[in-house]
């Protein structure tokens, strides 16, 4: 059983490695960025107004066309919402920070929500960044894949 569950645990480091490494590049400039950072509206110039539309920054556009090519996306993110029941972005915190190696469904679900989400509902974008969600899921996942060690008897606390 035991070298079921390491075997498990290091096919899905070695699945996983690839797309968070691509990702953690933007991790510097998710952490000091606040929601209102990251979008503005053009409302168009002089006597020539139109309907406000957000322009969100490049390095958050790039992100997210990054996350949209990873194996991160689950289009059925609303199952994974379900399941754990998180209604509010708090709740998401709080499961990412409690979730293991074999929760990857749920940092799957709550990436997606905010990436794909982002591309119907504008403001999706903004309340990822502004409620640090993008941040939580990346140094947790980074925690769970790049800081443990293959064994993990060797992290036991003493």
């Amino acid at each position: 059983m035991y070298g079921q569950e390491v075997n498990l645990r290091e096919m899905t480091i070695e699945e996983y490695k690839d797309d968070l490494t691509k990702l953690l590049r933007y991790l510097p400039f998710l952490e000091k960025k606040g929601g209102k950072d990251v979008q503005n509206y053009y409302e168009g110039e002089g006597d020539n107004k139109v309907i406000p539309v957000p322009v969100y920054d490049s390095t958050l556009l790039a992100f997210i066309k990054e996350a949209k090519k990873t194996k991160f996306m689950n289009k059925n993110y609303p199952y994974v919402y379900r399941r754990w029941n998180m209604p509010d972005p708090k709740s998401e915190r709080i499961a990412m920070e409690c979730a293991t190696l074999r929760d990857i469904e749920l940092f799957k679900g709550i990436i997606s929500k905010y990436v794909l989400g982002g591309q119907t509902r504008a403001s999706v974008w903004t309340t990822a960044v502004e409620e640090r969600i993008f941040v939580t899921a990346l140094t947790r996942l980074r925690s769970l894949i790049f800081d443990y060690s293959k064994d993990p008897a060797e992290k036991r606390p003493r």
